[in-house]
């Protein structure tokens, strides 16, 4: 019962994010999962460290999927930033290297700082958006 009331609020937290919100949900998630994905290789677990790095593979590929690269000048830079991470984990995986999954690691968290920063501006300056309009 317990688990069907968290994937519920999961759905719901998800269906009701906004556009920056859920970047920022999706790359939380990716930090998490190169967190795990590290974790598990120190103890020799090379099942989960696949689920973790599968399912970060899987984000990243989702991020580039749905960057509009034409929107705005950095969109192709970041575009192809996705794609050297997507194979930096690929290797690591067929690998066991939790070196690289470190490195790609260390790039992602400023990247998530970033977008969480931006987020929390644009958010800020919504209502004094709508204020003004008014």
């Amino acid at each position: 019962m317990y688990a069907n009331a968290r994937n519920r609020y999961a759905q719901d937290s998800v269906g009701t994010a906004s556009p920056a919100r859920l970047l920022t949900m999706l790359y939380d998630r990716l930090v998490l999962d190169l967190q795990r994905a590290e974790a598990a290789l120190a103890e020799a677990d090379r099942s989960a460290a696949n689920t973790a790095l599968t399912h970060a593979q899987d984000i990243l590929s989702e991020l580039r999927n749905t960057l509009k690269v034409d929107a705005w000048q950095g969109g192709p830079a970041l575009a192809s930033l996705y794609a050297w991470w997507i194979t930096e984990l690929v290797g690591a995986n067929v690998r066991g290297d939790a070196r690289r999954i470190a490195m790609v690691r260390a790039q992602v968290e400023p990247l998530r700082a970033a977008w969480h920063a931006a987020a929390a501006q644009a958010a800020s300056a919504a209502p004094a958006a709508v204020l003004t309009s008014a």
